[in-house]
């Protein structure tokens, strides 16, 4: 089987590719990446010497590379990690996201449809449903529950959603989408929370927390979910929504406490500052579908996986110092 990875060199979907070449020596697998600002190809190069992967560069809305690269490899399968996913950004400038995450969606389905109806998978996120009172610990997201989103990032998440399905009916194209919770673990830009506070806790840097810091998140383990999208991709039922969540809910003030305490540093770092615009309450989800049909499993609890996120981040600080500087963008030039 040849799989089309998009996004690869991202946080996500490079730890997905780092699973999977080396699980499924008899398959391809093909990363596609822009390697635009959240792109790295230092976080996928060492699997270039691997005789089952390669990459390529290349952006998801350029249809014309779209259809050269699909009439020169022949895929079975196409996962869909590609994404603007930064929620500040998207406040900045929303169309970009809907640029990127709705009409490169379509442009890979196209391209999936004119090319023997390849089997596709959207990798969305647990935003598209809202957010959930923080007084409702009993509430859930559920794959039925509506959509109902939030900010300019989650409605173009939702909006390729939307296609997905709609190229699944209407056109028969055979799809699954999977929506995980907040992932944690290596490789992961440091725009995003946890970090952002390990970087500047090891720097004894200011920590920034929106509002009072009571916002919710169910956080998972980036391999978690990874082994999770594996299950889908290769025995979910077609046409169907798996939702993937860690059943690790958490304010985030108890996260940034959480890695001040393991890193040895004062709370007096924290500093709380204006909550940004249309900030979702809370997140949780209900895993019970993928767990009932597919036997899915946690490998990591929070407390294990944060310990083990915070220890790469400072065994890797030249990663970091890369990203900071600009030079991990010179990488693939190299």
């Amino acid at each position: 089987m040849k799989y089309l990875v998009t996004g690869g060199a991202g946080f996500i979907g490079s730890n997905y590719l780092h699973y999977v070449v080396n699980k499924y020596p008899n398959d391809e697998f093909v990363c596609l990446d822009a390697l635009t600002y959240a792109g790295n190809y230092n976080n996928i190069k060492m699997l270039e010497e691997y005789p089952n992967f390669k990459f390529r560069l290349g952006d998801i809305r350029d249809i014309d590379f779209i259809t050269k690269l699909f009439d020169k490899e022949d895929f079975d399968v196409v996962i869909n990690f590609a994404a603007e996913s930064h929620v500040d950004n998207s406040i900045k400038n929303p169309n970009l996201f809907a640029d990127t995450n709705v009409l490169g969606t379509m442009t890979l389905m196209n391209a999936c449809r004119t090319h023997g109806n390849i089997r596709y998978h959207q990798v969305s996120t647990d935003e598209v449903y809202g957010d959930l009172p923080l007084d409702r610990p009993d509430l859930k997201f559920k794959e039925t529950t509506p959509i109902h989103a939030s900010s300019p990032y989650s409605a173009s998440k939702a909006g390729a959603d939307l296609q997905v399905m709609a190229y699944h009916r209407t056109f028969g194209l055979p799809v699954t989408i999977s929506r995980c919770s907040n992932n944690y673990g290596a490789y992961q830009f440091p725009e995003k929370l946890i970090p952002v506070v390990i970087s500047k806790a090891l720097k004894d840097e200011s920590i920034p927390v929106y509002g009072k810091g009571e916002n919710v998140r169910d956080w998972i383990h980036v391999t978690d979910h990874n082994i999770g999208v594996d299950l889908i991709v290769r025995n979910g039922r077609i046409g169907e929504v798996y939702n993937l969540g860690g059943h690790s809910e958490r304010t985030n003030l108890e996260v940034v406490k959480t890695i001040l305490k393991q890193l040895g540093k004062s709370e007096d770092l924290i500093t709380y500052v204006t909550d940004r615009p249309g900030h979702d309450l809370r997140y949780a989800i209900d895993s019970t579908k993928v767990e009932e049909e597919l036997g899915w499993t946690l490998t990591h609890n929070f407390e294990s996986g944060i310990e083990d996120t915070v220890n790469w981040y400072v065994n890797n600080q030249e990663w970091i110092e890369d990203i900071k500087s600009g030079e991990y963008q010179k990488a693939y030039k190299r």
